[in-house]
């Protein structure tokens, strides 16, 4: 079994043949993706070693240290934390093989279709339509909340191909090109002003049968793969101590003595003690994670995250009293990505409250941590054995 004396050896051996300063980024990246070191858990040939996945650490340790990039992890959250995953578990060879390595490069950017507008928190629900066609399935339909569209070349994507079943039945999932004549995306202009969201219409859209993930009707049960990583990965990301909301609060309280009343000073205290807490816990979930795939555990950090940012940053701004207030920018801007810490208070107070929203709505996930993690009896479901084209809408 691979341990870290031997993948120390192996990090040396590609910054000596590939040095950081004079290997453009892409090529590194590559290289470091062949050699096995981009995600150590995971199997030889598909930028893995089938090592422990805490043995990560020691590689990316070795890599910071010798000034070696990084594949903008945040900039292709979506594909690392979700997509990937996925397509481990469920893929063939084939797919493993062409979608792995340019998504963890960072040359593919990926998307999430799954919301809908009538098809949110009871996602099963969805109702874009995909028909087989020979070795097509022509899909028709329109998702929403989707980040990154604007900027992605492919997307992870539930759809219906069976109406007559229960909702939970008769879901497939595909991969699907952005680039498509018939993929349009559409701005949703947020509190913030930004447009980091997006609606997506899908008109007469031909995926593969090839690019199908998983088996026709199975696309509720791969989805709950991809569900269960990305609330791991929106709640449960490593971040080192004061990291997160709470470092630029934190910062504002020592350096600007003036602001500060005891009142603000019990709350501050019980928040950032919170906030070690939650950062505790994620380590721990990620150590559980070295054994298998996530579980419903992620939820409860997920829900954590929502709760501690918001509250966090309300405090910030009743802090900063007026200034709190003042907004740097209502410019209509379409990032390709999140920043909650390099804004000004009065952003990171209004994009939080989406946190409760994205990746599962906090109602949804105390649900799934009441069933799943206490074991407490279900609430009722009238419409679980009901065939989809008979529900109500």
């Amino acid at each position: 079994m691979t341990d870290a004396a031997e993948l120390r050896t192996r990090t040396q051996e590609l910054l000596k043949a590939h040095p950081p300063a004079t290997t453009d980024r892409t090529d590194f990246l590559k290289a470091r993706f062949d050699a096995g070191l981009a995600w150590v858990h995971y199997p030889v040939g598909l930028g893995g070693l089938d090592a422990p996945r805490s043995l990560q650490a020691v590689v990316d340790a070795e890599l910071e240290a010798a000034g070696a990039p990084d594949n903008d992890p945040r900039r292709i959250g979506i594909g690392l934390g979700m997509a990937a995953p996925t397509i481990l578990a469920y893929g063939t060879e084939e797919q493993k093989q062409r979608f792995l390595r340019p998504l963890w490069v960072g040359e593919e950017v990926w998307c999430q279709l799954f919301s809908e507008p009538g098809a949110g928190s009871d996602l099963a629900a969805l109702g874009t339509r995909a028909v087989r066609d020979g070795d097509s399935w022509v899909v028709n339909g329109q998702k929403v909340w989707t980040s990154s569209a604007h900027v992605a070349r492919w997307a992870i994507l539930i759809a219906r191909t069976d109406p007559d079943l229960p909702k939970h039945r008769g879901i497939t999932y595909f991969l699907c090109d952005m680039t498509d004549p018939g993929v349009e995306v559409r701005p949703l202009r947020q509190i913030t002003g930004e447009a980091e969201f997006n609606e997506v219409f899908l008109t007469d859209v031909r995926i593969p049968d090839a690019h199908r993930l998983g088996e026709v009707g199975d696309g509720w049960k791969v989805a709950q793969t991809t569900l269960n990583n990305e609330r791991v990965a929106i709640g449960g990301a490593r971040i080192p101590r004061e990291g997160g909301m709470i470092g630029p609060v934190s910062r504002t309280w020592r350096e600007r003595p003036e602001l500060r009343t005891h009142d603000l000073h019990q709350r501050l205290l019980d928040l950032w003690v919170d906030a070690e807490v939650a950062r505790l816990t994620g380590e721990r979930l990620r150590q559980q994670l070295v054994a298998g795939q996530p579980g419903p555990e992620g939820s409860g950090m997920k829900l954590a995250f929502a709760r501690l940012n918001q509250e966090i940053s309300g405090l910030e701004v009743e802090l900063l009293g007026e200034e709190g207030l003042l907004y740097g920018d209502w410019t209509m801007r379409r990032p390709e990505l999140v920043d909650f810490t390099g804004r000004d208070a009065g952003y990171r107070y209004l994009r939080s409250k989406g946190n409760s929203i994205e990746g599962g709505t906090s109602e949804v996930l105390l649900n799934i941590v009441a069933e799943r993690v206490l074991g407490l009896p279900s609430e009722p479901r009238n419409d679980k054995d009901v065939a989809w084209k008979d529900l109500a809408r």
